[in-house]
């Protein structure tokens, strides 16, 4: 438990509903509160400039904001089960620089895959995109109605699927992964792909095997080196997780192909996709995102978390 909110990012629009619902069930599960963040549009900034530089006591203190009005409404009446504690802030400036100074205190930033001023023909819109890129701790893109259409369970009863490169994924990642996993029930699905020289007989579309640790192949006859190689690097590096959490069931998966395209594959039955923002090697100030998280955040078909390396030692 933490006392670090889950943050909902909402704008009014329904992508924004959905994943204010997906917050409020989050700060539940992990005993948290949950604030409910809005940035107030143009009109009102320019009228709390105005009024502050006209010193016009004749003018109402505060800009009226329908969005907030209209959450606090719809989360009073919705039936579900509430966090200990719900607060309310609506902010100033452009939206991926008021999510980054909020986002410092978050356990974590919920918000839509499309806001309300997006194409509809977008898979991504460019304020999530941004955030995901720079919020200072993990993002989790709850994905719009037409990209959710095709999961394949329930998202509380899915797994937590988390996209490991054993040497290169940081500990804020895999430590994130289980923490969900634990919070939720549920197992943890590590899912590893890996390059071979295409041959006739394999077929990178196929669906992927889970191992539990016990049924971890030997190398022999039947065995691909590099699965089996790759199997057993992630059996090292998860074994301080299953250790710290020796309730989460761990499954382990290592495949070959594109490693996006497995993930967006596992989204379909998957509570949540759990990846890492960049490579380690970049720097910590960079504000790019990997080309793994990049891609999975505009083609999964479920939530998906980007975590940055958030520890120094990470």
């Amino acid at each position: 438990m933490t006392h670090a909110p889950v943050i909902a990012a909402v704008d009014g629009s329904e992508h924004s509903l959905v994943a204010l619902e997906w917050a409020r069930a989050a700060a539940v599960r992990h005993g948290t509160e949950l604030l409910i963040a809005h940035v107030l549009p143009d009109e009102a900034q320019l009228y709390a400039g105005r009024r502050a530089s006209l010193h016009d006591a004749s003018e109402p203190e505060e800009y009226a904001d329908p969005v907030n009005d209209r959450i606090r409404a719809l989360l009073g009446s919705s039936g579900g089960e509430l966090p200990a504690g719900v607060r309310y802030e609506s902010l100033e400036g452009s939206v991926p620089e008021a999510m980054r100074v909020i986002g410092a205190e978050a356990m974590m930033l919920v918000m839509g895959s499309r806001g309300r001023g997006g194409f509809a023909s977008l898979l991504l819109g460019s304020n999530s995109r941004a955030v995901a890129s720079s919020a200072p701790c993990p993002v989790v893109v709850v994905p719009h109605a037409e990209r959710a259409a095709g999961a394949e369970k329930e998202e509380s009863a899915g797994r937590v699927v988390l996209g490991l490169h054993a040497s290169e994924t940081p500990d804020d990642v895999l430590a994130f992964a289980f923490a969900e996993a634990a919070a939720r029930g549920t197992a943890v699905q590590v899912v590893s792909a890996y390059v071979i020289p295409p041959v006739p007989t394999m077929v990178v579309d196929a669906p992927f095997v889970v191992i539990p640790p016990e049924g971890l192949p030997e190398e022999g006859e039947d065995a691909v080196p590099a699965e089996v190689e790759m199997l057993r690097s992630q059996t090292e590096r998860l074994a301080p997780f299953r250790t710290l959490y020796p309730d989460v069931r761990v499954e382990q998966a290592a495949v070959p192909g594109d490693p996006a395209g497995r993930l967006v594959t596992a989204s379909r039955s998957a509570a949540l996709i759990v990846v890492g923002r960049h490579h380690p090697r970049r720097t910590a100030l960079s504000l790019q995102i990997g080309s793994v998280a990049h891609a999975v955040l505009h083609h999964a078909h479920g939530p998906v978390a980007v975590v940055p390396t958030l520890t120094d030692d990470a």
